[in-house]
């Protein structure tokens, strides 16, 4: 009776108690889905034509796939939006480049740093340039509740003459794309997305630095939970520790670091005069490659002149040698149907000599060092890569040995000995500009050559 009445007695006492609540970890167990939301654009998330596609995309999906559960990427075009949801415990995190001020850790937490970038006063080419604020003479537009209205009223204390316009209508490269089209005269914009965007709009100028080597975090509600945040600590320090957190700033930003004003003007002007005589014949005898690409690699070798030579004998719209245009039954490499035919079949080679483990888009970016150096000296590279230490499958890791050849201590150890692979390493760099620069303006119905015709005749070739 006794020991009955201490049964009721417990149950009594535990019943009335609060039940505890799941931690925010535990919650996402639960549920096995990892909720997280982003701004769509280039640097963040976007539909690509492999999917979804986009550096915090990616990186999130790494750590939704460490946590072992399913990424829920909830894509925003307002900050406001997307903070509301954060604060109402509709997603766990944010991870959109967001960079990190005092003022808006009050409100949240920031997770580890993981990339740095800097905040630049942007304007079109053509207009006097500002050197800093005072000299602003015209519209100022920003994204409202962003860092940079945030790095502006820190300005303010120092320009008190400073005013601005804060926007929750447009995202950031639609704030860039009103510079271009003259609806406002300047706008800040983060590094990462200026150079991006930049590949086909070569006229926004920067002015002058408003920030430098601004930290970037994903952000959490400010809370006593301490779940999500440790294991956050953990994943970055192993996706920095095994380079994959290089690999994919590598994949997403490594080819645009470095602007070349005239060089870019000079592509979009041979995108809209030239590249139409030839786009058919790209398409045709492309296959299962990507025309897009073919076309970027013949820019890149000859700025699309069927004429072009080079000193050491390469020749034509692809710039074959000689031994090449016979291996891919190119009779006449002047004539620009074949020796974008031929080119089409020596690319489809080399991407076939890429182990087959190797994945894309690392294999196309190992195949397109070969054409410039010949796959010899890539395999040199990619044995000096793995006694080194890194992988030699992966293209972020090569691309830091391929200089090595130009040195004798390094390629006096190698098969097929020097070779200038610092050139293949910009050669490439060059290719994706290109291509990436061709993929936006054909997805956005900008490159005009869907009803161009190209026959020799038309060209104007022999």
């Amino acid at each position: 009776m006794r020991l009955f009445l201490l049964s009721i007695a417990l149950v009594a006492l535990f019943g009335c108690s609060e039940p505890q609540q799941p931690t925010q970890l535990e919650h996402i167990y639960h549920t096995k889905t990892l909720r997280v939301g982003t701004l769509a654009g280039a640097s963040n998330y976007y539909q690509g034509t492999q999917g979804e596609q986009g550096f915090e995309y990616e990186l999130a999906q790494e750590f939704a796939d460490y946590m072992g559960v399913e990424l829920d990427i909830v894509p925003f075009f307002s900050l406001s939006d997307m903070f509301a949801r954060l604060d109402n415990g509709s997603l766990d995190l944010i991870a959109s480049g967001i960079g990190y001020s005092p003022s808006r850790a009050e409100h949240y937490r920031f997770g580890p740093s993981y990339r740095t970038i800097s905040q630049k006063l942007v304007y079109k080419q053509g207009r006097p340039r500002p050197r800093d604020f005072e000299d602003l003479e015209g519209k100022l537009t920003v994204l409202a509740r962003s860092s940079h209205s945030q790095s502006l009223l820190r300005a303010q204390k120092q320009f008190p003459q400073l005013t601005w316009n804060e926007t929750d209508e447009l995202d950031e490269s639609e704030l860039l794309q009103a510079i271009i089209d003259g609806e406002i005269d300047y706008t800040l914009a983060d590094s990462h997305t200026l150079a991006l965007f930049r590949r086909y709009h070569p006229n926004l100028s920067i002015g002058f630095s408003v920030t430098r080597n601004d930290p970037i975090a994903w952000l959490m509600r400010k809370d006593d939970d301490d779940s999500l945040y440790a294991l956050m600590i953990e994943f970055f320090g192993e996706v920095k520790e095994n380079n994959r957190l290089y690999a994919l700033e590598e994949k997403y930003f490594g080819h645009v670091r470095q602007f070349n004003y005239v060089n870019t003007l000079a592509f979009i002007e041979a995108v809209a005069d030239t590249l139409p005589k030839y786009a058919p014949w790209f398409k045709q005898y492309a296959h299962e490659l990507d025309w897009r690409l073919l076309a970027a690699l013949s820019y890149q070798e000859s700025m699309w002149d069927p004429r072009a030579k080079s000193p050491t004998g390469v020749r034509g719209i692809m710039m074959l040698t000689l031994p090449t245009a016979k291996q891919v039954g190119v009779k006449n490499r002047l004539k620009p149907e074949q020796n974008i035919d031929g080119g089409a079949k020596y690319l489809r080679y080399l991407l076939e000599r890429v182990p087959d483990r190797i994945p894309q888009p690392d294999r196309t970016w190992f195949a397109l060092a070969s054409y410039n150096v010949g796959w010899g000296h890539v395999n040199d590279a990619r044995a000096l890569t793995e006694r080194g230490g890194d992988d030699p499958d992966k293209w972020a890791d090569v691309k830091k040995y391929l200089p090595l050849l130009v040195k004798k201590r390094y390629y006096r150890t190698t098969k097929y000995g020097y070779a200038r692979g610092d050139v293949a390493v910009t050669y490439v760099d060059n290719i994706r500009r290109y291509y990436d620069t061709l993929v936006w303006l054909d997805e956005n119905q900008a490159l005009g050559v869907a009803n161009a015709s190209a026959t020799e005749e038309s060209a104007g070739m022999p």
